[in-house]
């Protein structure tokens, strides 16, 4: 029997804390009822239907918590919402399915009284859904603030955010699971594989891919940099041998790239995310409009004309990222001056200053560019939300398109520039090497240790701050949420991952001229791992998992750069000494031989792209069984209800 809505109560005994809203500290007392009112009214109403209790109840007052709410849910309506975001579990029989309430006996672990069934972590996720999805009906306004407008459809929980009301959502740490999680990944310096399985039940699989795909991809840096090692100590200015290592570069980045989506899809399918239907995904909580009707799946969202939004896209954003794209073109014409002028300073004075001074146009360019970068990314973020997208996958495709332009040109326009115009192989190998050592420098600080050092002063105070309370009332869960609510909040993947394409970049792109790149990539990755598990654990509010069944966009985003890479490495090739011997009358002939070649190796990636199945053969098999198993359910209630039918007619 199918449980309804509406049939059952919020309360909960055990009330379990699962996610912290913070609201302003000037928020008005018909707000925060009203407020928590929406979140524990029925979903028929127009509400979240969980549970919610201040911090500190009984009348007891502790400064900042009065306007901090814990917001909880019953087992029952954690496993109904379960069902609603399309949660996949394993089953008895070992296969993965997509849960539901009616058969939720046919679940591996499922008991009535085992509220563990669901992972914490897919609790809260559960509970952001329900209440980013939380959107005004019949209200033209936030009540106590009558200058924040409400429409039908708009999201409440949004227009909170925007007004100043709502401080911030977060989901509380595990402090015992996380304790466990942070002994195995992080504590222990050895090198070995990192607990991805446990990373996914803590944090989801978005932050677990995320993970794998450091791991992989360090592992797979370490052929090029055993490769690169004796190139660079026994070929420094040989450049002529580099040809073989641009053909190997071109092999390793399509093959890498291959194997690592059916990496992807063996994890996706342990972890549920492989089966995971997201054709009719919900509207973004960003996403602003009129309320109407979903022709596809009847429900009630916001829409908005495409129209509107293609104008925005074509005359404010395209027009904004060109001017972005020209400025950083003008500012790398900058750095060449600077680099003439370091030159003819070196050439003057022939001194020790004036060769550390031929490094200084490098390093503040490789400064320039990464503050360029974070500078643009929040102007891009604005803009991408200004063209109001419907769904988060249409929001981050946008949002990752502007980026890896402006990025890829900041980053690798002066490399092209030296390669192809000034066809200076020195310059360009010292430019690499400062570009890429400089920014692994700045991102390790910049993510991990000042954040680190940051937030071991918060914690100092607040701690010192719970010491000095003389309540008579249990304060573990009051030092919690003031410890975390502290917390730099994790803006996600984003960074993470471009940082990790920007790497790739100067390793498929040039790493012929500077073997040393990969050595110097790896070294990086493995500290980077360390770090990012430290942040995770230690600096960072603990994020919502988000199911996904590999890394999105960012897939075909590295796979562009292998096609770019072989253009590159096939013009590097072509410019070398060795080979321009071969035509020293005719330079047309060259440049055809070349661009044959660069036709022929990016037939052979294609040809390599489709000879490498993106899913291993079990994988494939798993899922026909589980689409033909379908089917048969489906004609079996088909012929049910047709025999119901007859059976009705029947005089």
């Amino acid at each position: 029997m199918k449980v309804s809505w509406s049939s059952y109560d919020t309360y909960e005994a055990n009330f379990r804390p699962l996610v912290v809203v913070e609201l302003a500290k000037d928020t008005k007392d018909e707000t925060k009822e009203w407020l928590t009112q929406k979140i524990v009214d029925k979903k028929k109403n127009g509400g979240a239907q969980l549970l919610v209790k201040p911090l500190i109840q009984d009348g007891k007052e502790i400064e900042g918590s009065k306007n901090i709410f814990i917001i909880g849910a019953s087992n029952l309506r954690l496993l109904l919402g379960a069902e609603t975001v399309g949660l996949v579990k394993e089953c008895n029989d070992n296969s993965m399915r997509t849960f539901t309430y009616t058969t939720r006996k046919t679940f591996r672990n499922f008991a009535e009284d085992n509220h563990d069934f669901l992972t914490m972590a897919e609790c809260q996720y559960i509970i952001k859904h329900e209440l980013e999805n939380l959107r005004a009906k019949d209200e033209t306004m936030i009540p106590g603030y009558p200058q924040a407008k409400l429409y039908p459809g708009k999201s409440i929980m949004r227009r909170l955010m925007t007004n100043g009301i709502l401080i911030q959502i977060f989901p509380l740490h595990d402090a015992e699971a996380l304790k466990k999680l942070g002994h195995i990944w992080y504590r222990q310096m050895k090198f070995r594989y990192q607990p991805l399985d446990e990373i996914r039940c803590y944090f989801g699989e978005t932050i677990a891919f995320y993970f794998a795909f450091l791991e992989y991809f360090t592992f797979a840096l370490i052929p090029m940099a055993v490769i690169g090692i004796p190139y660079y100590i026994f070929d420094w200015e040989d450049y002529d041998k580099y040809v073989l290592f641009a053909g190997f570069n071109l092999v390793w980045s399509t093959v890498i790239l291959e194997l690592w989506k059916r990496c992807c899809a063996v994890m996706a399918y342990r972890w549920g995310t492989l089966m995971m239907k997201r054709q009719f995904e919900e509207p973004r909580p960003g996403f602003h409009g009129v309320l109407g009707i979903n022709p596809v799946t009847g429900r009630e969202e916001p829409v908005y004309s495409s129209f509107k939004r293609q104008l925005r896209i074509y005359l404010v954003s395209l027009p904004f990222v060109c001017l972005c794209l020209y400025l950083s073109l003008y500012i790398m014409m900058v750095y060449f001056d600077m680099e003439i002028q370091a030159h003819l300073y070196h050439e003057e004075n022939q001194s020790d200053l004036s060769s550390l001074m031929l490094y200084v146009p490098s390093i503040i360019y490789a400064v320039v560019i990464e503050a360029l970068n974070r500078l643009y990314r929040y102007a891009a973020e604005f803009l991408t939300s200004w063209e109001n997208h419907r769904l988060e996958s249409s929001y981050q495709n946008h949002l990752v398109l502007k980026v890896l332009v402006f990025n890829f040109l900041n980053c690798f326009a002066s490399l092209f520039y030296i390669a192809f115009v000034l066809f200076d192989m020195k310059l360009l190998r010292q430019n690499l090497a400062t570009l890429l050592i400089t920014s692994q420098v700045l991102n390790q600080c910049v993510e991990a240790v000042l954040p680190y050092w940051l937030q071991k002063r918060r914690n100092q105070r607040v701690k010192k701050k719970v010491k000095e309370l003389e309540k008579d009332v249990d304060l573990s869960l009051f030092e919690q949420v003031n410890l975390e609510k502290g917390m730099d909040t994790y803006l996600g993947t984003f960074d993470d991952y471009l940082e990790l394409f920007l790497q790739f970049g100067y390793v498929s792109l040039f790493s012929c001229v500077y073997p040393l790149a990969a050595v110097f990539a790896v070294l990086n990755n493995i500290t980077e791992i360390y770090s990012d598990a430290l942040k995770m654990c230690r600096i960072f509010k603990r994020p919502f998992a988000e199911p996904t069944a590999n890394i999105g966009v960012w897939q075909v985003a590295f796979q562009t750069m292998t096609i770019i890479s072989v253009a590159t490495n096939c013009a590097l090739i072509g410019m070398s000494p060795q080979v321009n011997a071969l035509f020293p009358d005719s330079k047309i002939e060259l440049v055809l031989i070349v661009v044959l070649a660069e036709h022929l190796a990016l037939a052979l990636k294609f040809l390599m792209s489709y000879g490498i199945a993106d899913k291993p053969q079990d994988i494939r098999i798993k899922l026909a069984r589980l689409e033909f198993e379908s089917l048969e359910a489906l004609k079996q209630q088909q012929m049910k209800m047709v025999a119901e039918s007859l059976k009705g007619q029947t005089p």
